[in-house]
């Protein structure tokens, strides 16, 4: 962090045609202080304006909230790069253009997360409930959207 005051970050992770996002209030050696936990879906019809709304929506929440920092799940490698793959980077790519024009981004690879916080690989701490209860405070957290706060305490942890 950039000193020890409260700073609000967003959690961004794409998957398919949505995004979650989470929105926390972040201070160092405190649990996250979840304020918003949400899915955006894509909208239907044609993905350029699909992409234009998104992108809008993305750029209206962090604008509007004052968010400090986006921290987004970056694109993961993958052996068969189908077209649900190819639409989620897209929409990544949108997400991150809509993100930088607002404030400050940073990309968090789950890969690296694994190697560097903390002694367990990024799934494992998905699915740990003892974690959680000791990492977040404040909007019940779903379950969908543990992706999107990881990246933030991982973030915190730089």
């Amino acid at each position: 962090m950039r000193g020890c005051k409260l700073e609000r970050w967003v959690g961004i992770a794409v998957s398919g045609e949505q995004l979650t996002l989470v929105d926390a209030t972040v201070e160092v050696g405190k649990p996250l202080v979840i304020n918003f936990d949400k899915t955006f879906k894509l909208q239907k019809g044609p993905r350029p304006e699909a992409y234009k709304t998104m992108h809008h929506q993305v750029f209206d929440y962090i604008k509007t909230n004052k968010i400090d920092l986006a921290v987004i799940k970056a694109s993961a490698v993958s052996q068969s790069a189908g077209k649900a793959h190819l639409n989620a980077a897209e929409l990544r790519g949108v997400v991150m253009a809509a993100a930088a024009a607002a404030t400050q981004v940073s990309l968090q690879d789950k890969a690296q997360i694994s190697k560097t916080f903390g002694e367990r690989k990024f799934d494992a701490y998905l699915k740990d409930e003892t974690f959680w209860s000791k990492s977040i405070s404040g909007v019940t957290l779903r379950g969908g959207s543990r992706d999107a706060a990881l990246i933030l305490l991982a973030q915190r942890g730089k």
